[in-house]
């Protein structure tokens, strides 16, 4: 007879020690062996952190030396022919690239020297000359990208006897970090003088903006792969004179988090380029003074756990307790994202879609004010316009998903009562509302399952209406009449919160919840606001309001509050200050901030990602 375990769920794994929330947080950095000849400006090769090269560099002069790691300490092998600095470095210790750098004359060279595990030959030249690249690969088929000099964007695909012109990164940038293993994939990060904050993706085609790290640096250092990275080290030109940085930051495909720092702070220093995960990486030199300083990344699990899902549970056998895992909204932070194609404000107002799958729909500009047709997508990546709306607008409420969605109502006036659904492919005008406005908020899961509520058109708005996907029809009303509020959820659950009124103060914190029938009032958020809009995503019981503005014509605020069904709790704020701008997201875990009016009449571009950590939480009975 089977036993019931093996039949349905899984067993209940006893663990000596919490397990890690992932297996690059557990990472820190150690020291490993000290190189023979202190220098910067170098560069490295190698596949893992017990096989290196360090190749090249600047100590009072150029040089030429190169060393080898066998995991504990260093050898000088075979010198390369010409002595250079800002030189680039891809492939192994046994089979690597050295790609252009810095001779005396002319100062930035094209040279390539290829190495076969013990000596150097000069084959093809780079097709421009260059020096402080990016670069990924092997030695019969890398990318060099960027580079001095000025702030190139070249890139050049090398494929075992000579360079070929590709894509133009976006941004043209020196001293970056690079991230990948071959030609055909590979990230830039940051670099510069003074730097950018900017992080590119290559496909083997093309380049795409995607999600920026938290700390712009340059002479920044990267090994791993396009979904799974570190990058370590560098200088921070925004704290003067560049001071030298410790910090690492890991990338796991989507995002960017912190993690432990370098023991020695530095950059312009070389790495293990070829190794392909965010468990383990290798640094070494780099100054100014030059180093020669080694230092290894492990990571590793805290306990043997196999988790199958958030929300499983485990027996920390040390601490005699159940923990379970989940994901913690007060741990939560905003970072950057790729901007919007067409920067604006006022696009639909409400959550249409999730932190990687989005729309962002018409909207105005600032001065001259224009009014926008166009609606972009969001693949969790990158952004691509897509048809627009068949009549420009912005200040409406929208509801939906990315291939699902709906716009009701809407500014220049004439146009508030004019509705559009969206199939995933293109815009059709429907059934008007009932009661013409903008400003108002939407809620709902589909093109045939929404609501909105609020907004204004001479006078301020109570009204809610819910679509049943071929008409509107009138419910019952909010209690505070409102415009430019935060709302989330579902027609038959629903929360909004903030907005403008009509009497002084003129903005309000009021929290109302919608139980299917009727509003009902709750605790108030913590900061009042509306004005020009208001940020918000989630659910019901889990959800998150941002932006927005706090008195008549001023700034935009930052603030985030997470509402868990009860109350309100400040947590981290947005980096861009903003009012009137788009918002996705499923609940507090997760959630997109797009675009928006920074102030009056200033917009921006900017997009902002919410995440919350993974994190262990003891389970109590009582």
């Amino acid at each position: 007879m089977s036993k019931y375990k093996e039949i349905k769920g899984f067993k209940v794994q006893t663990l000596a020690s919490d397990t890690a929330a992932s297996q690059v947080s557990t990472g820190a950095w150690s020291s490993g062996g000290n190189l023979n000849t202190a220098r910067e400006d170098s560069t490295g090769a190698g596949a893992n952190a017990e096989a290196a090269l360090m190749i090249a560099g600047y100590t009072t002069t150029r040089v030429a030396v190169v060393e080898s790691y066998n995991g504990s300490s260093w050898t000088e092998v075979g010198d390369l022919n010409v002595a250079k600095y800002l030189v680039k470095g891809t492939g192994t210790n046994t089979a690597a690239l050295a790609i252009g750098g810095n001779t005396p004359a002319p100062a930035a060279t094209g040279q390539t020297e290829t190495w076969n595990g013990s000596s150097w030959t000069e084959v093809a030249d780079l097709n421009v000359a260059r020096q402080n690249m990016g670069g990924t690969g092997t030695t019969t088929a890398s990318i060099a990208f960027g580079g001095n000099p000025g702030q190139s964007a070249l890139a050049e695909t090398w494929n075992g006897s000579s360079w070929t012109e590709v894509g133009d990164l976006n941004t043209g940038r020196n001293a970056m970090a690079s991230i990948g293993t071959t030609s055909t994939a590979a990230l830039a990060v940051d670099g510069s003088y003074p730097q950018v904050n900017n992080v590119e993706s290559w496909n083997g085609s093309a380049w795409t903006e995607i999600a920026e790290n938290n700390t712009a640096r340059y002479q920044v250092a990267g090994s791993g792969s396009t979904t799974e990275g570190l990058i370590f080290g560098g200088r921070i030109i925004s704290t003067p004179p560049a001071a030298k940085s410790a910090l690492t930051e890991s990338w796991n495909g989507s995002a960017w988090t912190e993690v432990a720092d370098l023991a020695t702070a530095r950059g312009g220093g070389g790495e293990a380029q070829n190794i392909s995960n965010s468990t383990s990486a290798l640094y070494f030199g780099g100054g100014t003074p030059a180093v020669n300083v080694t230092e290894e990344w492990t990571a590793t699990p805290a306990a043997d756990f196999t988790k199958e899902n958030l929300g499983q549970v485990y027996y920390n056998s040390g601490s005699n307790a159940f923990k379970v895992t989940e994901q913690s909204v007060p741990g939560g932070a905003w970072a950057s994202s790729v901007n919007v194609n067409t920067a604006r404000g006022w696009g639909a107002q409400g959550q249409v879609g999730n932190p990687t799958a989005a729309l962002l729909v018409g909207g105005r500009s600032a001065s001259p004010a224009s009014i926008y047709l166009n609606t972009e997508s969001w693949n969790g990546s990158a952004w691509t316009e897509v048809n627009d709306l068949n009549t420009a607008r912005h200040a409406m409420g929208g509801a939906g998903t990315q291939t699902s969605a709906l716009a009701a109502g809407g500014s220049p006036v004439p146009l508030g009562a004019s509705v559009e659904t969206w199939d995933g492919t293109s815009w059709t005008e429907t059934t008007n509302i009932n009661t013409g406005r903008y400003g108002s908020v939407g809620t709902g899961s589909s093109n045939s399952d929404g609501q909105i509520q609020g907004g204004e058109t001479s006078g301020f708005k109570a009204q809610t209406e819910q679509w049943n996907g071929s008409a509107w029809t009138e419910v019952n009303d909010l209690n505070t009449a409102r415009y430019a509020l935060s709302g989330f959820g579902t027609t038959s659950s629903t929360q909004v919160a903030g907005g403008s009124i009509s009497s002084s103060p003129y903005y309000t914190a009021d929290s109302e919840t919608w139980n299917g029938t009727s509003w009902t009032e709750v605790n108030n958020l913590n900061t009042a606001r509306g004005g020009a809009g208001v940020g918000g995503s989630g659910t019901q019981t889990s959800g998150l309001a941002y932006g927005g503005e706090s008195s008549p014509g001023s700034n935009g605020l930052a603030v985030t509050e997470f509402w868990n069904g009860t109350s309100w709790t400040e947590l981290a704020d947005l980096a861009q200050t903003r009012q009137g701008l788009g918002s996705a997201g499923t609940g507090a875990t997760g959630a997109l901030a797009m675009s928006g009016h920074v102030s009056t009449p200033t917009v921006t571009a900017a997009t902002e990602e919410w995440t919350a950590p993974e994190v262990n939480k003891t389970i109590t009975v009582s």
